[in-house]
């Protein structure tokens, strides 16, 4: 006799033979882990990367806020066409308490200096209206770590768990690569420590191993990644560019293994991937930064590579061979690799542009900071015990192509002297990328600190960079703005102002964090860019330190 419920009984006998496999599956990954885990635990010794003491602000801060608190301390004024709006920074605070390095049967690994789980520092400036219909200004400030995925792994683990898988012997960071991909399903961590960016009204903070996460502005809490995949699923540059006529987005992204290096067109609202290209390299260069003209995209491939068959070999993962070749490559910006055109330049490790814009209809101008050597770098050097090292400065300088698309003639030069004082972290009015500008601000390099055997450089003070003077003679006429002893600043970003009317280019402000040494105080300034050399024109200080990080955005609001 037929049984009504056979078929249901059925059901749920291979319901229930299904959640018992599941379960089964979950305990043997479990069980996997903790023995991953342990094994781990024993042949692995986890360790700080010591600081020299003059080092002590790369320290990573342990308060995270979470709530903007109200600053009460301003010397001078802030401008009243001062745009209302926020002041955020990007940089690495280790979660852990500092950079790690490994010793083991294998090795040692270490984190390099570019690593650090990211913190954002935000200063919110705000108009409050008052009775008599004037106003005061509210400043605020907040800080808060970006929570990747990565981030929220190790923090409820409570401990370091990703082993460092960048610097060190080969043996111990192919080691690593392996280990964390079975715990974690990732070679290394999302670190989103580098830049901040806006685009379609929504915030981004980024490095370059991942996509982009996304900010609440407001409260600094990160919401999710930047969801354009299957279209895009490699990570973005940390300086993406935004083109002024159309409000696109371009950016590239690198990978270690082929396709090396792809770029990328967003749309202007931010919801499509309307261009995809691989470059079809055959290296894979730290592309860190891309120039944007009206009509092309600007690639900088640069003999500062990752390359994995090379640690394999026994040589280090990121290296810089000044013997090798260094290139710029000119796309339109809805190219292929077959419509570029490359112009060879000499060696060299640019990482940051100022801009890049059409001089006419034959000639593209590059402007960027051009340097000999790498301050990155993934051998196990001195990582035990740093040490000063007067034989390992630094020199990074501001630097013109003139790459000429009719004829393939390309002239370079330098547009400071040799004694000038070295410069990176260039920033311009943005509203002027892609287009001709006059002027450009850096950050200078510490002469003392560009002498330290790891390469944590500090920067004492601001230049600005007259390009117009450039084009009669053969130097550009630069202004300095330097701070008092043993103050560096990160983070610095011009601020237009708030003027609706039509103003000049250099019509602002400098922004930056700065950190007073000998106080252990951190402060935020702003500086009149017509006044360049004058004093600030507000010294806003903090009420909590805030270390020295990368590069950061004003958002207008």
């Amino acid at each position: 006799m037929y049984d009504i419920k056979q078929p249901l009984y059925g059901a749920l006998v291979e319901k229930g033979a299904n959640n018992i496999m599941i379960r089964i599956e979950h305990v043997m990954k479990n069980t996997s882990i903790k023995i991953l885990d342990a094994f781990v635990d024993s042949m692995f010794e986890i360790i700080d990367q010591p600081l020299l003491p003059s080092q002590k602000n790369f320290e990573p801060v342990e308060d995270e806020l979470g709530e903007a608190v109200v600053i009460t301390t301003i010397q001078g004024n802030i401008p009243n066409n001062f745009p209302q709006g926020v002041y955020i920074r990007n940089g690495p605070n280790p979660l852990h308490g500092g950079l790690k390095s490994t010793k083991s049967i294998f090795g040692k690994s270490n984190h390099i200096w570019v690593e650090g789980e990211g913190m954002l520092h935000a200063l919110y400036f705000t108009k409050v209206l008052k009775l008599d219909d004037e106003y005061y200004w509210s400043v605020n400030y907040n800080n808060r770590h970006v929570k990747t995925e990565t981030f929220t792994l190790e923090k409820l683990r409570n401990k370091p768990s990703f082993l460092p898988a960048i610097g060190g012997d080969s043996l111990a960071v192919l080691s690593a690569y392996l280990l964390n991909l079975m715990r974690f399903g990732k070679v290394n961590k999302y670190i989103s420590n580098t830049n901040v960016f806006e685009h379609c009204g929504k915030v981004y903070s980024i490095a370059e191993n991942h996509m982009p996460q996304e900010i609440d502005i407001f409260t600094l809490q990160t919401l999710a990644h930047w969801h354009l995949s299957p279209t895009w699923n490699r990570p973005f540059t940390s300086h993406p560019k935004r083109v002024a006529c159309s409000g696109e987005l371009v950016t590239i992204g690198i990978a270690p293994t082929k396709p090396y290096v792809e770029i990328g067109v967003i749309s202007a609202d931010g919801k499509k991937l309307i261009h995809r290209a691989d470059l079809k390299l055959k290296r894979c260069p730290i592309c860190h930064d891309i120039g944007i003209t009206k009509r092309y995209n600007l690639i900088m491939d640069i003999p500062l590579t990752i390359d994995i068959m090379r640690l394999v070999r026994g040589g280090p993962l990121i290296k810089y061979d000044k013997d090798e070749y260094a290139r710029i490559g000119v796309m339109p910006r809805y190219g292929d690799a077959d419509s570029i055109k490359w112009f060879e330049v000499e060696p060299n490790c640019t990482m940051h542009f100022f801009n890049c814009f059409e001089d006419g209809d034959d000639e593209i101008v590059v402007w960027g900071c051009r340097a000999l050597d790498s301050i990155i770098s993934s051998t196990q050097e001195q990582i035990d015990t740093p040490t000063t090292n007067a034989n390992n400065s630094y020199h990074d300088s501001p630097y013109e192509w003139r790459l000429n698309m009719k004829n393939g003639i390309i002239k370079e030069k330098k547009l400071t002297l040799d004694s000038e004082y070295s410069m990176d972290y260039p920033t311009i009015n943005e509203n002027y990328i892609g287009l001709k500008n006059k002027f450009g601000y850096a950050q200078v390099v510490d002469p003392i600190s560009a002498t330290t055997s790891n390469n944590l450089l500090k920067y004492c003070g601001i230049a600005k960079l007259h390009f117009e003077d450039g084009e009669s003679k053969e130097m550009v006429k630069i202004e300095y703005h330097m701070f008092e002893k043993n103050t560096f600043c990160s983070g610095a970003t011009f601020v237009s102002n708030d003027k609706k009317e039509c103003v000049d280019e250099d019509d602002g402000w400098i922004i930056t964090f700065v950190h007073n040494e000998d106080t252990n105080i951190s402060q935020v300034l702003l500086i009149d860019s017509k006044n360049f050399s004058s004093e600030p024109v507000a010294k806003i200080t903090l009420p909590y330190r805030v270390p020295y990080g990368f590069h950061g955005t004003f958002v207008s609001m």
